[in-house]
């Protein structure tokens, strides 16, 4: 169980209670502090008896998880944002659910957004793009009570299989920030791995509590590292068509400026005006070009791992797809 932390605050400890109470008792919690100013322990957190990991600065959420797994020697690998908290039966759930079959290399949870009526995830879907959103969100989570395969897990409150992170690798930290679980599933479903949503594993999560539900730094990593998806993981059927995915996805955000709905309009009713969101795309894009080298490598490495020809991916992303207006407008 890894919790990476960037504020050690109040919602920790939350977490860190949640966890103390699970009904499954065999597992280690290892908290990931990126605060720089070793903040857990000096915190009510570090009393529960959890490792704790103190990283010099902060290295993002895909180092923190991967120092947590490296530090480990367990069977499977549970993310839990630090914002959420858990229900007692979450991580036996999880595993019993892992467990029925040998190739769920992915379990996602049912995460509720407080007090618990309306869903943030219920696994992720994916645009044409490589933008990715959490199932469900903002639905009732009564219509998700039904035990599924759907395309990859929220890290937000999920379980991965050690077995398949040692075959595939683990979360690319070049991303830093947002969507490096996008491209670890898409990896995995690359690899021939299953991913079982279990909507008996509940989790109340404070969506976005960090970076902010609409930010321009959420914003800035959210568009480039879906490019970095893209190039990564997509066929080359599809790369043709995702610059066609991205003017529409724009065009709806422009759209949604001047009706006041979706993501933009939130960032252009927090102050940011149409030239600096326009700055923010191109900082990404030219961002997503200094890596595009080294991405076009793991590309490679990738397709060195598949167990699926590119018809079956293509077969999973249409199961498992979302519109460019729904990305925008959620």
């Amino acid at each position: 169980m890894v919790v990476p932390t960037l504020a050690a605050g109040a919602p920790l400890l939350d977490c860190v209670y949640a966890l103390d109470r699970q009904t499954l008792r065999r597992f280690e919690v290892i908290i990931v502090d990126n605060s720089g100013r070793n903040l857990v322990r000096q915190g009510v957190a570090a009393r529960f008896g959890a490792r704790i990991i103190e990283n010099p600065t902060n290295l993002g959420f895909a180092a923190a998880i991967n120092a947590g797994f490296r530090a480990s020697r367990a069977p499977y690998l549970a993310t839990l944002n630090d914002d959420a908290v858990p229900q007692p039966d979450w991580l036996e759930q999880l595993v019993s659910a892992m467990e029925s079959d040998q190739q769920i290399g992915m379990c996602a949870s049912q995460v509720r957004l407080p007090p618990g009526d309306l869903l943030d995830s219920a696994g992720m879907l994916i645009s044409g793009d490589g933008s990715s959103k959490q199932r469900g969100q903002f639905q009732p989570a009564q219509q998700y009570s039904r035990r599924e395969e759907v395309l990859l897990p929220s890290a937000c409150a999920a379980l991965y299989r050690r077995h398949m992170l040692e075959e595939i690798g683990l979360f690319d930290e070049d991303f830093f920030l947002y969507c490096e679980d996008t491209d670890l599933g898409l990896r995995a479903r690359w690899a021939g791995w299953k991913c079982l949503y279990v909507p008996e594993a509940v989790v109340e999560h404070a969506y976005s509590r960090t970076a902010g539900e609409a930010s321009p730094l959420k914003a800035y990593y959210v568009e480039r590292n879906r490019l970095f998806v893209l190039l990564k993981n997509f066929p080359a059927r599809l790369l043709w068509k995702a610059p066609g995915f991205t003017l529409l996805r724009y065009a709806w955000h422009l759209l949604g400026l001047l009706s006041g709905e979706g993501l933009a309009a939130q960032l252009r009713a927090r102050g940011y005006s149409l030239p600096e969101l326009a700055f923010l795309i191109s900082r990404a894009h030219c961002a997503f070009l200094y890596h595009l080298p080294r991405l076009w490598r793991k590309r490679r490495a990738v397709r060195a791992k598949a167990r699926i020809s590119s018809r079956e991916f293509l077969e999973l992303i249409r199961a498992h797809w979302i519109t460019p207006r729904q990305v925008a407008w959620r």
